[in-house]
């Protein structure tokens, strides 16, 4: 791990977290105030000692002495109490503001980014991350702040005793400080970095299985998941073990300076005894000095290790908060859909994956009115899927323009965009929520009369009164208590709530059983009553019904008709694959 790479990981880190802290400057600047008068009033306690210990040496009352030392302790104290509720109040919205923007900024990532993300992994990071805030907090401002006023202060009032003194104490800081921040950043973590990298894969890999659990249970996978994970925490292990060997080592040198400058600082102030240079007054002020010097020294060896490892756990989630969101710039000027507006169009689009050789699609053009129903087929790979996904953004062309009631989608906010079209994928997702909540999810604020009108027109009435709690059963995790076709009917009852003029289907009936289909096909003709409506062919029956289907091989639209035009094509590359189709049924 190069040292660019270290420094600039706490750059990175303590940049988001200052940014987040300087919302609140009058917080900061109190706690900042308090933390400077509790370590005004500890620094003054061996002034203070040296000179009571004079008073008692020399027969003279101590008690107005001891009474400025009490005082100087109650201050203290107070100032240290009032700094720990201000960090509190700092804290709590801290944390509260980087989870809701990290998951805010999560939810707006590029589908590429969260096909290829561990939903377990990126949990741990947002909430490892917002923890560690915390911990940088307490350390900052309750810890190595005070420690390091403490030390300047102490060092120089060893320097007002004998300026000898305090030079061996302030030399032997700066090494020991040198020697901590070296030992720590540049040695302990890197490895810090690795290990929690991994920590990040267990989560995922303990998500991934648990999510699929039924796979696993279905082919009796369970003792191949114990090995996977076996490995995977075997590495982790591997990464932890080493570093906290490394932080075991790195306290033990700190120690090792402690010791040395603790004999030096204490031999110098004897030596001055012995030679008459310094009274028992002033040996206690050394001794009292040093043993403050010697605390906070050791405090700040072990901070600065337990700052180390809070950038460390703060640092994936500062990279997450740097991922590139979804591409959602509006070119100017920005417009407004037309009401119900249905009419797409394609012209001249070109688009192509990042980091492929050729373009996918070159100059495609193709009109669809509005209403007409547009069964989209072909073989795997294309480009029915990435057709769709144009015309959600999704994905954005790289040429030419996608139109929606006659205006450049890339002048529409996505949100509206979004809200013109309806979804019915291929496998419905559900939240772990009610079955009214994930209907409604299509239209925030719905009635529940307009919620159970849509489950109504979506065949999901029935099934629905037969749940426990009717429309407030929990459907489980991606709605695991539903059967594939009552998933599928509410993903349709969702859709007619939201009443979108678009309407995108990814053959919504390809998994499902012979009755369950008939069900979901019923529904699905109504919801495409009066829409224009894309429908993702994967088995070639359903489409026959369709007003036009566009054949795609290889990113071009090689046939463009209604189903009969198409079968009537004798070389036709539609009425060879429906061929195959009925030949293998």
């Amino acid at each position: 791990m190069s040292l660019f790479a270290t420094n600039g990981a706490f750059a990175r880190v303590f940049s988001f977290t200052f940014a987040l802290w300087l919302r609140r400057r009058g917080l900061l600047a109190l706690i900042v105030t308090t933390v400077l008068i509790s370590t005004g009033a500890d620094v003054a306690v061996p002034v203070i000692t040296g000179r009571l210990v004079d008073a008692v040496a020399g027969g003279q009352s101590p008690w107005s002495l001891f009474a400025v030392l009490l005082v100087a302790g109650l201050v203290s104290v107070g100032a240290k109490i009032m700094s720990y509720f201000l960090i509190i109040a700092l804290t709590i919205p801290t944390m509260r503001s980087a989870e809701t923007e990290a998951f805010a900024h999560v939810q707006r990532l590029p589908a590429d980014w969260h096909a290829n993300a561990f939903a377990g992994s990126t949990v741990r990071k947002i909430t490892r991350g917002a923890w560690a805030l915390d911990d940088m907090a307490d350390l900052l401002f309750l810890a190595l702040l005070p420690s390091l006023l403490i030390l300047l202060g102490t060092i120089g009032t060893l320097t007002a005793f004998r300026w000898e003194v305090g030079l061996v104490a302030g030399f032997g800081a700066v090494l020991f400080l040198a020697l901590s921040l070296t030992l720590t950043l540049f040695w302990v973590a890197p490895a810090a970095r690795l290990a929690n990298a991994q920590d990040s894969r267990v989560s995922g890999a303990l998500a991934d299985a648990i999510t699929s659990n039924s796979v696993v249970r279905a082919y009796a996978g369970e003792a191949r998941e114990d090995a996977r994970l076996d490995r995977v925490i075997d590495k982790w292990a591997h990464r932890t073990r080493r570093t906290w060997r490394r932080g075991t080592w790195s306290g033990l040198t700190q120690d090792g300076t402690i010791w040395a400058l603790r004999a030096s600082v204490l031999g110098g102030a004897l030596f001055a005894y012995s030679r008459g240079l310094a009274n028992a007054g002033e040996i206690a002020f050394v001794v009292s000095a040093l043993g403050m010097l010697d605390g906070y020294l050791r405090q700040m060896g072990n901070h600065v290790r337990s700052l180390q490892q809070a950038v460390n756990d703060a640092e994936e989630l500062v990279d997450l908060m740097h991922a590139s969101p979804e591409q959602s710039v509006v070119k100017a000027p920005a417009l407004t859909l037309p009401a119900r507006a249905a009419s797409l169009a394609f012209e001249h689009v070109h688009y192509g994956y990042a980091g492929a050789a050729t373009p996918l699609f070159t100059d495609l053009h193709v009109a669809i009115p509005a209403g007409q129903k547009v069964g989209l087929v072909g073989r795997s790979g294309s480009g029915k899927t990435t057709f769709v996904k144009l015309i959600q953004r999704i994905h954005e062309v790289t040429g030419g323009a996608i139109t929606l009631g006659g205006v450049d989608l890339q002048h529409v906010p996505l949100a509206e965009l979004r809200a013109h079209i309806a979804l019915v994928p291929q496998d419905p997702v559900l939240f772990h929520r009610s079955l009214a909540e994930n209907i409604a999810y299509a239209r925030p604020g719905a009635t529940m009369a307009e919620i159970e009108e849509a489950a109504a027109r979506a065949g999901a009435a029935d099934f629905i009164a037969r749940m426990p709690k009717g429309f407030g059963t929990l459907v489980g995790e991606r709605g695991v208590k539903l059967s594939g076709g009552e998933r599928q009917r509410v993903a349709i009852a969702r859709a007619f709530l939201s009443d979108a003029p678009v309407l995108i289907m990814d053959e919504a009936t390809s998994s499902l059983d012979s009755e369950a289909e008939a069900k979901v096909a019923e529904a699905a003709e109504r919801l495409m009553e009066g829409r224009t409506t894309l429908v993702i062919a994967h088995r070639l029956a359903t489409v026959e019904r369709m007003d036009r289907i566009l054949v795609f091989d290889a990113g071009r639209i090689v046939e463009d008709g209604t189903p009969a035009d198409l079968l009537a094509q004798r070389d036709g590359l539609y009425r060879a694959l429906r061929a195959r189709q009925t030949l293998a049924g």
